[in-house]
């Protein structure tokens, strides 16, 4: 390290910073003089610096950054940047950090003596990869990962000392009130000098108490977005750049700067912004006074970035970097301050698992006079929601009148409980579902208790001391008398300033810590919240294979048509569900199983009318000569029947399958399953019996496009070389419709040709309708219809329960009648009383309400879309399928058809952030496997279709 005395840097004794803004042809010509290499340029931004990536003359591989410092920072300051980027890459190894570049005559490292006066020029490594600049969204992985690389900076430059290290600079957030009271005079905009001014004022408030307490070191102070960069093809960041902001200030000052640069980014809020401050907290254990001080420096590194930019453009309007970042400042800023600081402290330390404040107790007279109220439960599970009820904006005020009659002096739904009653637009998905007020019906007229009342807008205000309380309802707020029989919701102040009528499950904590429960007022405090454990449990009692969709996945309690909601009363788009064929929780299904139920439920050795209506009722949908019925539970079971009947029926053991399908997990179902995404070593533990041919795909096969006319000669050539060895196949299984792999349409007249290639040989031909049959492609009722072929047994389950376990395998009675080669067949539960009633309500239902024509019209609807989708964005190579299964296929180069696995994984992540259930499928796990319920509606698709554009757009 120098021990240079040079003066450093004071930003208060020159606020402004004009940008050197030295011409191309005058820094190659120096760069040259200097470092001995002739160079081409590509200018790169800076608030005050001059920045070039530059290259060796024709070269397109990256010599490095070129730094131009601005020339009020010493030589001293230039060393210690360079100190402190070799001391965090010693000690944290893990990092990548950018080193000076040694050049022909050394490290390229100089004063030149320019046209603007002596400029201090570097080259710094490239690091490859790219930064998160730019306002995309930040996964909470990334996020986290942002944490992570600030408290590893921040921990290997703990001890970090330099003589340089005291210089004052505008990015100190221990001079921000100075910067401030510097700036905002000089501000033009009367209304950003307000905004600056109270968010300001209020962090400068919170701070005081702490800010002599906070502990100092040195440190970087700009891991931002900016400033980080992940690898190319990884989404986590690992490298930090530019150490030009080095100095000591407050420790918490590092991940201050780090968090407030994730607010600007597509859906942030201070709450996407913990997992962050978490990661940075197991490196660094923030103590008391620095969690208190964190948001209030958040907040004033937003108002600072604010000031200076617009400073900074008005000094240099030509500073497009400046200019650019205007817009993402002011947003920080706003963000920064849009929840109350002692609620997102109190949010930040539950994040940190800190101990949290009890919250205040009420500290004045009851509000309403005594009494035992009656509660309403609005939550999730409430039978108050079933049958849809609770889209019905009328349904609280019947049930609280309906106990209002039975005597009931006072009926309540409880604050900070949360509420899916009278979600009366369930799309777009909100997260906000905690009510903060508790809502409550009088029997009688009721006089407020003393205390001061004013009117604001339609609410009533009522005050004593310090407390508040917003009453909104009221027929006359300037009246201290409530009405009865009137809905009424009050909400308790938190210094004058009322929380949101709903907030985020994240905040609701928080927020009744800080204000408090408006329930305690009238006698009906909202109940203790209970921590959940059932994923725990689950992982614990289940075992590890028995996996769940999404790494933490919200607790689904209820269902509706096509509407998952979760046990916080956020609703959800199902796009994903097809065993939910024809809506969530249909109440003529409902209906019909439990009237059944109420009749008789047992097994199907029994004698009883319904599992032979069922039988005619299934035949029906199927093409003449499919007589006979069998009834299991499940996909698997059914496939691995057909399978056994082929067998059984033809006295062999051999079976064709298509690769890469899936059909069951059964022995015999899992045997002719060959997705390597179910088990990558599929294909290599086949049993000898099992045969497989090339995966039909016309998209990513051997064969695609006009070519996969090729993929059945082969097949049948395949079929033909057993049969020529002694082994004549019992059969050939495929999926009608290529459902494992996005729903891709085999070529035309596959079917027809392998069909007869395996009846040529006396094999059975077996159709997995499990996935795509039942009227989901919408032009067919059956998959095999697409294809204009009929097999010989049809295996299907999944949509014909609607949810219930209930499978079938249909054939001819000849092939069904052979089984008894192979002893009896007995299924408890399949085709029980039950199970039979659900699976005619399921069929009543498709027909009456026309469901494979919805699936035709809405799915072509939506398949058009994502078409245009396609066009918008690369990343789309094709979109699969008809009606209501498809599938979208992500590439990451539409020539070579390299699938984009971890981008897919990422955009249902983010999809389900923004409220919408989808999940990949296909070996490569790279197609969203679009199989909504049947009952879907247009709007709701284009839902779907807005949220993945989003994505898409904006990041994942």
């Amino acid at each position: 390290m120098t021990t240079d005395t040079t003066a450093v840097f004071d930003y208060f004794s020159q606020v402004d910073l004009p940008t050197p803004t030295l011409r191309d042809h005058e820094v190659q010509r120096l760069f040259a003089e200097t470092f001995g290499v002739e160079v081409d340029l590509r200018a790169l931004g800076s608030q005050q610096d001059q920045n070039f990536r530059v290259f060796r003359r024709g070269s397109a591989e990256p010599l490095g950054v070129l730094k131009l410092s601005n020339p009020v920072f010493s030589e001293a300051e230039i060393d210690m940047q360079d100190a402190a980027a070799a001391t965090v890459a010693a000690r944290s190894p893990h990092l990548r950090i950018p080193k000076l570049v040694e050049g022909p005559r050394g490290a390229m490292s100089a004063w030149w003596e320019s046209s603007q006066g002596r400029i201090h020029a570097r080259v710094i490594e490239n690091i490859a990869g790219s930064t998160l600049n730019g306002s995309g969204y930040l996964s909470p992985a990334v996020v986290e990962g942002m944490g992570a690389l600030s408290g590893a900076v921040s921990r290997s430059l703990a001890d970090f000392t330099h003589p340089a290290s005291g210089r004052v600079l505008q990015w100190d957030l221990r001079h921000a009130g100075r910067v401030i009271d510097t700036l905002l005079p000089t501000e033009p905009d009367a209304e950003v000098r307000a905004i600056v001014q109270s968010a300001a004022d209020a962090a400068r408030a919170a701070l005081a108490p702490v800010q002599d307490t906070l502990p100092i070191q040195a440190g970087h102070f700009d891991v931002t977005d900016d400033n980080v960069l992940r690898a190319d093809g990884a989404l986590v960041p690992d490298a930090v750049i530019d150490f030009g902001d080095v100095c000591s200030s407050w420790r918490v000052g590092e991940i201050a700067t780090t968090v407030s640069s994730v607010l600007h980014h597509d859906g942030a809020s201070p709450e996407a912004a913990l997992p962050a401050i978490r990661a940075f907290d197991r490196l660094r254990d923030l103590g008391d006074d620095e969690i208190t001080a964190l948001w209030p420096l958040v907040i004033l590194r937003g108002a600072v970035l604010v000031l200076s930019g617009r400073a900074q453009v008005r000094l240099d309007d030509e500073n497009a970097y400046a200019t650019d970042g205007l817009d993402r400042e002011f947003r920080i800023l706003v963000q920064a301050a849009s929840v109350p600081i002692p609620v997102i402290t109190a949010a930040t330390r539950s994040a940190l698992g800190r101990p949290p404040a009890s919250g205040p107790g009420w500290g004045a007279a009851p509000l309403l006079p005594a009494g035992r109220p009656v509660e309403l439960d609005a939550t999730t599970e409430s039978p108050l929601n079933d049958a849809g009820a609770w889209l019905d904006a009328g349904t609280l005020d019947a049930a609280a009148l309906e106990a209002l009659d039975a005597g009931a002096a006072m009926v309540t739904v409880p604050a900070w409980r949360a509420q899916l009653t009278e979600t009366t637009t369930p799309l777009p998905s909100t997260a906000a579902t905690i009510p903060t007020g508790v809502t409550v019906w009088l029997a009688e007229p009721t006089t407020l208790a003393p205390g001061g009342t004013r009117r604001d807008g339609d609410d009533l205000v009522w005050a004593s001391g310090r407390e508040s309380v917003r009453i909104t309802g009221v027929s006359d707020p300037a009246s201290p008398t409530l009405p009865a029989r009137t809905r009424l919701v009050l909400r308790r102040g938190l210094d004058g300033t009322f929380p949101p009528e709903r907030v985020t499950p994240a905040l609701a904590a928080a927020w009744r810590e800080a204000a408090g429960d408006p329930g305690v007022a009238i006698g009906a405090p909202a109940p203790v919240p209970v921590a959940d454990d059932s994923l725990a449990r689950r992982h614990q009692v289940l075992a590890e294979v028995q996996e769940h969709y999404y790494a933490a996945p919200p607790r689904i309690e209820r269902g509706w048509r096509e509407h998952l909601i979760d046990v916080n009363g956020r609703v959800y788009l199902d796009m994903v569900n097809n065993v939910a064929s024809i809506g969530h929780a249909h109440p003529h299904v409902v209906a019909a199983g439990s009237r059944q139920m109420h009749l008789l439920n047992t097994n199907s050795r029994f004698h009883y009318r319904a599992i032979a209506d069922y039988a005619d009722r299934i035949a029906a949908t199927l093409p003449e000569g499919f007589d006979t019925v069998f009834f299991v539970n499940s996909g698997s079971e059914a496939t691995d029947l057909a399978i056994r009947l082929a067998m059984a029926a033809t006295g062999r053991p051999d079976i064709v399958a298509m690769r890469e399908a899936y059909h069951g997990w059964t022995y015999a179902s899992d045997a002719v399953s060959t997705s390597i995404a179910d088990n990558p070593f599929a294909l290599e533990t086949r049993p000898e019996w099992v045969h497989t041919v090339d995966a039909a795909n016309s998209y990513r096969g051997k064969h695609r496009g006009a070519d996969a006319a090729a993929y059945a000669p082969e097949a049948v050539a395949v079929i033909d070389e057993l049969a020529a060895s002694g082994r004549p196949p019992a059969g050939m299984i495929a999926e009608t419709y290529f459902g494992n792999a996005g729903g891709v349409a085999l070529p035309d007249g596959y079917l027809t040709e392998v069909y007869a290639a395996i009846r040529r040989h006396g094999g059975l031909a077996i159709a997995d309708e499990v996935q795509v049959g039942y009227g989901r492609l919408g032009e067919w009722f059956w998959g095999f219809q697409q294809q204009g072929a009929v097999p010989d047994i049809v295996a299907v389950a999944k949509s014909i329960g609607g949810g219930h376990p209930l499978g079938a395998v249909i054939t001819r009675r000849e092939i069904a009648d052979r089984y008894r080669t192979q002893g009896y067949f007995f299924s408890s539960t399949g085709g029980s009383p039950v199970s039979a009633a659900i699976g005619m309500a399921v069929l009543d239902v498709i027909e009456r309400e026309g469901l494979q024509e919805n699936a035709r019209v809405v799915g072509g609807h939506l398949k058009r879309r994502l078409e245009e989708l396609g066009e918008k964005h690369d990343l789309i190579g094709t979109v699969h399928g008809s009606g209501l299964y498809l599938g979208v296929e992500f590439v990451r180069d539409r020539e070579t058809l390299e699938p984009a696995t971890a981008e897919t994984a990422a955009i249902c992540d983010r999809l389900l952030e923004l409220g919408v259930i989808m999940q990949p499928t296909g070996d490569f796990q790279n197609v969203l496997k679009i199989k909504p319920p049947l009952v879907v509606t247009r709007a709701s698709v284009d839902v779907f279709v807005d949220a993945l554009d989003r994505v898409l757009t904006t990041g994942f």
